[in-house]
C-alpha cells in the first residue's frame, strides 16, 4: 500500500473511537489499518456525476487523476461507472462494466492501493473483481440479490451503504422517526444478509449515505450520530459527504466544485464521532486535515 507517516505511538487507551478489536479492514489480499484515518479517493468514470462528470472518461485521463490522488495521500481507490447522484438515470450493466473495466485493469497493474468499485449490480461487481478490484461499494446495501454471493466467493471487502429506493426515487424516500435508530436498523439488515451468504464481518464497513434519500438536516444528524451508528452495528463507519448539496446549501448555495473547504469542515466532524473510512474528491485537503486533526485527538486522550 501507499505508505503515510504513521500516527504517533501510543498505549491502547489512547486509539481514536471505534478502533479496537476491529483496527483493520481485511480484503482479498491484504488489510487496511484503520488506526489512522483512511482516505478514499472518487474516480468518477460518468458522463453525469454531480462534481466531475465527464472529465475521467478517457482511460488514460482516469489513471492520471488515479496516480494523482494516491500521491496526494489516498489510501484507497473507488471507481464508478454509473452516477447515483439525486434524479440520476440507471445505465446498462454492459455499459457499466465497460466502463470500469479496463480502468481497473491499467490501475491494477501500476498502483499499490487497493481498488474499490462503486456498483449495485452483481455482474458489474463480478466484472471488476476480475479486473482488479478488493472492494465492493454497494449504495444500496445488497438489494441485488446475487450481490452478497459474488464478494463472498470473491473474499472481497464489502461498504454496505444505506439508501432506500433508486436514484431517481430516493429523495422522495425521506420520512424517517430518528434518522439515525432508522438507518442503523436498516444497514443492520444489510449485515444480515451479508452474514447469510458467509461474508465475515472483519470485511465489511458500513456507511449511512450521506444525500442518499436524507434531507440536508437529516445528513447533519446522521454525521453528528455516527458514534451511536457505530455502537449498535458494531463495524468501522465510512463518511462520503464529499460536496454533496447538504454542504453547499449551508454555505450559501455555493456550487460542487467549491465545496472543498466545507467538505473538510464534514470529515473532520465525523472523524471527531468516529468515523474511521473517508470518501472524497480533494484527497490532498483531506488528508492533511484529517492527519492534524488525529493527532490532536490523540494528543487529547494521552493528557493527563
Amino acid at each position: 500500500m501507499h505508505s503515510h507517516p504513521p500516527a504517533a505511538p501510543g498505549p491502547s487507551h489512547t486509539l481514536p473511537a471505534g478502533v479496537g478489536d476491529d483496527a483493520s479492514w481485511v480484503l482479498r489480499s491484504r488489510s487496511v489499518s484503520l488506526e489512522r484515518p483512511v482516505v478514499m479517493g472518487i474516480l468518477n468514470l460518468t458522463p453525469d456525476s454531480f462534481s466531475d462528470g465527464g472529465r475521467f472518461l478517457h482511460p488514460g485521463a482516469a489513471v492520471q487523476q488515479a496516480r494523482r490522488m494516491v500521491a496526494e495521500g489516498a489510501d484507497l481507490i473507488d471507481v464508478g461507472g454509473e452516477s447515483t447522484r439525486p434524479g440520476a438515470d440507471p445505465v446498462s450493466a454492459e455499459e457499466e462494466a465497460e466502463r470500469v473495466g479496463p480502468v481497473l485493469r491499467a490501475l491494477a497493474a501500476e498502483l499499490d492501493v487497493p481498488l474499490s468499485v462503486d456498483t449495485r449490480r452483481a455482474s458489474v461487481a463480478r466484472a471488476a473483481l476480475d479486473a482488479g478490484a478488493e472492494i465492493v461499494n454497494d449504495v444500496s446495501g445488497l438489494s441485488d440479490s446475487g450481490m452478497a454471493g459474488v464478494v463472498a466467493a470473491a473474499g472481497a471487502g464489502l461498504v454496505l451503504m444505506h439508501m432506500r429506493g433508486t436514484p431517481r426515487t430516493m429523495q422522495s424516500l425521506t420520512d424517517y422517526g430518528d434518522v439515525v435508530d432508522d438507518v442503523a436498523a436498516e444497514l443492520s439488515a444489510s449485515l444480515e444478509r451479508a452474514d447469510a451468504a458467509g461474508i465475515g464481518r472483519e470485511r465489511i464497513v458500513v456507511d449511512p449515505g450521506i444525500g442518499f434519500a436524507k434531507t440536508g438536516a437529516q445528513n447533519l444528524e446522521l454525521i453528528a450520530g455516527i458514534g451511536r451508528l457505530r455502537a449498535r452495528l458494531g463495524r468501522p463507519v465510512l463518511l462520503g459527504a464529499s460536496r454533496k448539496a447538504f454542504i453547499g446549501a449551508l454555505l450559501g448555495g455555493v456550487p460542487a466544485d467549491a465545496r472543498d473547504a466545507g467538505t473538510v469542515g464534514a470529515c473532520v466532524a465525523g472523524l471527531a464521532r468516529g468515523a474511521r473510512l473517508f470518501r472524497v474528491h480533494d484527497v490532498r485537503g483531506a488528508r492533511q486535515a484529517l492527519d492534524v486533526a488525529e493527532a490532536v485527538f490523540r494528543a487529547g486522550r494521552m493528557a493527563p
